[in-house]
């Protein structure tokens, strides 16, 4: 038992942080050896799992990033950008397998990651799900098929307390369309429309915002001509999908080299 690889979840009160203990404490490949919140959260001193409302896991919740990591294999975090970063530092100081679910990166952030990833792996993925992943490969290859007579529009819905919009995997997917159309999506990305805003330019990629509820995720990739649209879909139903797919990345970079890797390198897509 005391052989599988140990996991530290970060942002343990969240939603996703107590989806992912939870997948962590019914796996039979892994262990939880601890959890993290920031300084003066009501969690810190409590054990984990009696603070979830349930039964004690032995694990309890710390701020000491440093201390958490000195037992650890890997770290799973779904936190937000200037957290992760501070995390990726430490895992980098510490050798473990940080695995990268959060969103709203600016190219900042990800040059910091870039330095962590220089001496660790990283596995960063704007979704941890097979079927998104599936959904990006499946995009850039359409893309690369279609030429700009194909207007491509990217459409994502999420719950009411999501903070970043375009999502993670909505720019994912932006990214791997523009990459099979052999452009930078900075360069043609349209995601402010508001008002009067002219004719769409061609060429562009699109993306459209919904918030509302508790919707989990559904990304669509629109590709859309005079006369005829290909339509992409995935739809999340249940955090768990994140939840697995991100245990898998934990387990997947375990003996790999320092170095960024996607979910694209841990589904073999």
């Amino acid at each position: 038992m005391t052989d599988l690889p140990g996991i530290v979840i970060t942002g343990a009160s969240g939603r996703m942080g107590q989806m992912l203990i939870k997948t962590v404490v019914e796996s039979d490949k892994a262990r939880l050896v601890g959890a993290i919140e920031r300084a003066g959260h009501a969690w810190v001193g409590q054990d984990v799992g009696t603070a979830m409302g349930g039964a004690a896991l032995g694990v309890i919740v710390t701020d000491d990033t440093a201390a958490a990591f000195a037992n650890a294999d890997a770290v799973i975090d779904f936190t937000a950008p200037v957290a992760t970063i501070s995390f990726a530092q430490e895992a980098a100081k510490a050798g473990v397998v940080h695995v990268i679910g959060t969103t709203g990166f600016e190219d900042e952030h990800l040059a910091e990651v870039a330095a962590a990833a220089s001496k660790t792996p990283i596995i960063r993925a704007g979704n941890m799900s097979l079927g998104v992943n599936l959904l990006t490969v499946l995009a850039k290859k359409v893309a690369a098929a279609l030429d700009d007579d194909f207007d491509i529009e990217i459409i994502e819905a999420h719950h009411n307390k999501k903070v970043d919009a375009p999502s993670g995997t909505a720019l994912m997917l932006g990214e791997a369309a523009a990459e099979g159309r052999g452009v930078s999506l900075k360069d043609v990305r349209d995601s402010g429309r508001d008002g009067i805003t002219g004719a769409r330019n061609k060429g562009d990629i699109g993306f459209a915002v919904v918030r509302g509820g508790d919707i989990v995720g559904e990304h669509d990739v629109m590709f859309a001509a005079a006369g005829e649209r290909i339509v992409l879909r995935h739809i999340a139903t249940d955090r768990a999908v994140f939840a697995r797919g991100a245990l898998k990345a934990a387990l997947w970079g375990q003996g790999k080299p320092a170095g960024e890797y996607s979910m694209i390198d841990v589904l073999g897509l």
